[in-house]
């Protein structure tokens, strides 16, 4: 049983640490979003974007996107907040 644990835990983690290597490309109408998945959890907590419990993939709209991504890089005067700094053609 220990054998078990053991190995869904060692799964799991890297399955967590594969996660955190990728890059994410969001297609947009006025040029795709480039997002350093690496980068960013290094640098704030997993909750800030996922919400509570276990991270997973988001589904980012327009609005949704823009409120999360854009507002965060606001708030902490970091990060690109202007159209052609995310969007690239």
């Amino acid at each position: 049983m220990k054998k078990v644990v053991a190995a869904v835990a060692l799964t799991l983690a890297l399955a967590v640490s594969a996660m955190a290597a990728d890059t994410v490309v969001y297609p947009a109408k006025n040029g795709n979003v480039t997002f350093n998945h690496k980068g960013h959890a290094a640098a704030v907590e997993c909750k800030l974007c996922h919400g509570e419990g276990a991270p997973g993939k988001i589904a980012l709209g327009k609005d949704k996107a823009h409120a999360l991504c854009k507002g965060c890089h606001a708030d902490k005067k970091a990060g690109p907040t202007k159209c052609g700094e995310c969007h690239k053609k």
